[in-house]
């Protein structure tokens, strides 16, 4: 349940966006204040996981109401509401702290999105204004990458857990501290490490060893090696989520029934030995829409799931099992290529470190291999959407690492056909738009390398309304003066 404090001057606001968050399943409005003045005390008397702030009110404002607040030790997250689509009021709202920014015309599908975001601790930023804080981002001078060292052992922690897919909740009970601490510590990891999601997270805990494969084995430890004829655990159970979910059990592949049914094992297959709460459950594979029956329906799915891995292992013990705190997959003697793949980065990561490019493309394409299609195709729920994009960021960053190896190795005419394919699925990016200029310009083909700029700047001005950064564009000069 995520406790409210709606803060509007307006009452008539105030009881429409009560109503409308009421009438969705895991809200309550705890409080309402018609002026940032009235905050502390109305948290004072009931603690609030998000406040919904709005920015305009007559004494003291929305800005102001929340720099005060986060001054607070353990205060809550604020999502500032607001009318106006002003370039300075939304400046002074980020820099005083808050988590989201929505505007008012938004439909309540819209709003209701934002809350779960700020609640769950990662950010929300109305659409309507992302173009222009990317683009007031882009022309900030670069600050250099923070180095691990500057991280205390908490924060590092912290950022071990998030790389290996934990979210703040899970981080919290693992590490025994608040989820208001838990936020805490990722702000200041990002702002140390000068990095601007979770996703730029896992990718550099893994780029950087803090997280070893050992780290994410699925079972308990390294004692799970791979065979080199089958590829199998002991224990008989593996698993692929690299592609299309797929099980096996003793070498013969398993029935995993509907999607549905392999969502609730994805939720919990992913968090290895984690307990996992009805409602985490619920939210993860119905999103805001979970079925009438709530979780009367989620012992049925445990069942199915669990007849679905002992086929073929009678009296084998059960994967998954439940307790007070949820449902839980007991990891021990199962396989999941995702460890395979964490192992084969770091290889790469470390080869390339140790000047020993052709073994680091080696390492690249191992782990590329891995991949048969988008990662948990097809499963349905928020909790598989954000797995398949943490995947998907894991497969990008080493097709990336790849290309610039090929070039360092002098093979730009294989780099630029791999570089080709990947800008026609990321047309926005930046980073390939810069390799793939490069794999031209070494082939003799500057004029397709300039073109390749020129299509990148149309798109972004296009579809986001701001121009490339520095980088590319300094690559591009480079490339008009003769030299890159």
């Amino acid at each position: 349940m995520i406790r409210l404090l709606i803060v509007d001057d307006q009452a008539s606001v105030r009881s429409g966006l009560a109503r409308i968050l009421c009438e969705r399943e895991g809200f309550q409005v705890v409080g309402e204040c018609a002026d940032g003045s009235e905050v502390p005390g109305a948290l004072a008397a009931a603690p609030a996981d998000v406040v919904i702030m709005d920015l305009r009110m007559r004494q003291v404002d929305g800005v102001e109401a929340t720099r005060r607040l986060r001054r607070v030790p353990d205060a809550p997250p604020i999502l500032a509401l607001t009318t106006f689509d002003d370039d300075e009021l939304l400046a002074a709202a980020l820099r005083a702290g808050v988590a989201g920014y929505i505007l008012k015309h938004n439909s309540a599908e819209e709003l209701i999105r934002a809350v779960w975001a700020v609640a769950a601790g990662s950010g929300y930023l109305d659409i309507a204004v992302t173009g222009r804080v990317l683009a007031d981002y882009r022309k900030r001078p670069a600050g250099p990458s923070g180095s691990p060292e500057e991280l205390s052992k908490r924060e590092r922690d912290v950022l071990r857990s998030i790389a290996n897919g934990q979210t703040n909740a899970e981080i919290a009970q693992a590490l025994e501290i608040s989820e208001v601490t838990v936020k805490s510590h990722v702000g200041r990891i990002f702002s140390k490490l000068g990095l601007r999601d979770r996703s730029a997270a896992i990718v550099y805990a893994f780029d950087h060893g803090i997280v070893a494969p050992s780290g994410v084995t699925i079972g308990n430890s390294a004692s799970i090696q791979d065979d080199a004829s089958t590829g199998e655990a002991p224990g008989g159970l593996r698993f692929s989520v690299l592609g299309p979910l797929r099980a096996w059990s003793s070498g013969a592949p398993l029935n995993l029934g509907p999607v549905r049914q392999q969502a609730f094992l994805t939720a919990l297959l992913l968090r290895p030995d984690v307990p996992v709460s009805k409602a985490e459950l619920l939210s993860g594979m119905w999103g805001l829409e979970p079925p009438g029956t709530g979780a009367d329906v989620l012992p049925r799915y445990a069942y199915l799931v669990r007849e679905s891995l002992r086929a073929g292992q009678a009296g084998r013990d059960a994967a998954i099992v439940s307790d007070r705190c949820g449902y839980r997959f007991v990891s021990q003697g199962v396989e999941l290529d995702t460890t395979r793949l964490a192992r084969l980065s770091a290889e790469a990561r470390l080869a390339q470190q140790a000047g020993d490019p052709e073994a680091a493309v080696q390492a690249c394409d191992s782990a590329l291999d891995l991949f048969y299609g988008e990662p948990l195709a097809g499963i349905p729920g928020p909790y598989a959407e954000g797995q398949r994009r943490r995947l998907a960021e894991r497969r990008l960053a080493l097709s990336q690492q790849r290309a610039e190896l090929q070039l360092t190795l002098g093979r730009a005419v294989e780099a630029l056909g791999d570089l080709t394919a990947l800008m026609a699925g990321y047309p926005h990016s930046e980073p390939l738009a810069g390799l793939l200029m490069r794999a031209y310009d070494r082939c003799g083909r500057t004029a397709d390398a300039l073109a390749v700029f020129r299509r990148l700047r149309d798109r972004l001005a296009d579809d986001l309304g701001i121009e490339p950064g520095d980088p590319v564009q300094r690559l591009y000069r480079r490339l008009l003066g003769g030299s890159a």
